[in-house]
């Protein structure tokens, strides 16, 4: 009994952390026969809880490796899980420190800056 608790437990965890990985999305533009530049952008996705939140100013989530704090870009974009843009007034309602959000980011160099925040599905 003690083995099967101890497998599933390990099995969660296992779950768990996997879960909680960031991901990393690289796009890349080729250049045509004209000589047209290229441009290559990476945007990674990580996955946590609000900590601190200022809109525009303060972005810090929780994450598995502990507290990640972002800054903001030109331009940020809130969505729900289905991909529905969020207003301006449901950002207020629905962008608060407590919530479980996925953050895309991309590098600039050590700071890692917010492109679009998913929050969940009411």
């Amino acid at each position: 009994m003690k083995t099967s608790l101890l497998s599933i437990a390990c099995a969660f965890l296992t779950v768990a952390a996997v879960n909680a990985q960031s991901v990393e999305k690289t796009t890349t533009t080729t250049t045509s026969s004209d000589g047209s530049s290229t441009s290559q952008s990476t945007t990674t996705t990580s996955s946590g809880t609000i900590t601190e939140y200022t809109p525009g100013s303060t972005f810090i989530v929780k994450e598995s490796s502990g507290p990640v704090t972002y800054r903001y870009g030109g331009n940020v974009t809130y969505v729900t899980k289905k991909g529905k843009v969020l207003t301006d007034d449901d950002v207020k309602l629905r962008v608060k420190v407590g919530r479980p959000v996925h953050v895309h980011y991309t590098r600039d160099g050590d700071a890692r800056v917010i492109s679009r925040v998913e929050v969940d599905d009411d």
